[in-house]
């Protein structure tokens, strides 16, 4: 574990906030155990072991009934830890991949039949080295077939220069962290208005209204310079948003969440009981489980 490395918070608080009946934890991760899935090589920071046990001892704490697992940079493109916690789900997680543009088709077989649906480009140069569009679009005319999505992970100042490629996408995309928006700066300024006029203009993004922490400089419990932000999203987009805890919160350096209290932050964001089932229940079902809601059908 690198030394300034922070461990999430081993006693959450239980949250105040009862979730949805059928609610969806749409962005966590899982960190190996190290000794049975080793981190990358090319990895840019090495975390505290955060495994399946402990994610799904939370989810339950917390009173979600799904997660969604997205691979972390530290494993790279060797999803085994994410896969693994999904085959101990029984069917209750679902998985976003990393995969290089040479993955065969044997192995995005099993990833899908494993319950991944969707692969993560990232673009947060502290954390990869992204590589030229043209590899991500061989993935995507990979994955695309099987009906899988694209998740972002990008910072704000990266929109205006990535637009094009972005764009160009004709899957469902999903963005991280709402574009890691400066929430120093006003909700109506040009730096949000060019990530709300993305979800204005294309109706395949979707986004997720997560992290809090991430983004806030005032800081912990009310993060109130974020809600603004996340409110702004939710209210004009309420069928194509998603939340979720980011457990256990990597790279993080100061300001550890307690999860329960990440919980109880919803209502800010979300004031009406209708907003926050789309949020935690109806479209996270819709984008994860759509095959299960077929079959209920």
């Amino acid at each position: 574990m690198d030394p300034d490395w922070l461990e999430f918070d081993p006693h959450p608080s239980k949250p105040t906030f009862r979730l949805p009946a059928g609610s969806v934890d749409a962005h966590c991760h899982v960190f190996g155990p190290g000794d049975r899935f080793p981190y990358a090589p090319e990895r840019k920071y090495t975390p505290c072991d955060a495994g399946k046990d402990k994610l799904f001892a939370l989810r339950d704490l917390l009173g979600f009934e799904r997660n969604v697992v997205v691979q972390a940079t530290c494993h790279g493109a060797d999803n085994g830890a994410m896969v693994d916690a999904l085959l101990a789900s029984e069917g209750r997680a679902r998985g976003v991949a990393t995969v290089r543009s040479d993955v065969s088709d044997a192995e995005l077989s099993e990833l899908h039949a494993a319950g991944v649906r969707a692969v993560r480009f990232n673009y947060v140069r502290r954390l990869v080295d992204p590589e030229p569009d043209e590899y991500y679009h061989r993935i995507v005319e990979r994955v695309a077939p099987l009906g899988w999505h694209v998740v972002l992970y990008f910072e704000a100042a990266d929109l205006a220069e990535r637009w094009n490629f972005f764009t160009s996408l004709e899957t469902t995309v999903v963005v991280d962290h709402m574009g890691r928006p400066d929430v120093t700066k006003s909700v109506d300024g040009p730096q949000f208005a060019i990530f709300l006029r993305l979800m204005e203009e294309h109706e395949n993004f979707w986004c997720k209204v997560t992290c809090p922490e991430r983004l806030s400089v005032s800081g912990p419990p009310d993060y109130i310079d974020v809600v603004p932000f996340a409110r702004r999203v939710v209210e004009s987009f309420p069928t194509r948003v998603l939340w979720g805890t980011d457990w256990p919160h990597p790279n993080l350096k100061s300001d550890m969440p307690d999860d329960g209290k990440l919980v109880d932050f919803i209502p800010s964001i979300s004031s009406s009981e209708e907003f926050q089932r789309k949020l935690l229940v109806d479209n996270p079902m819709r984008l994860y489980w759509e095959d299960e809601l077929r079959e209920q059908a």
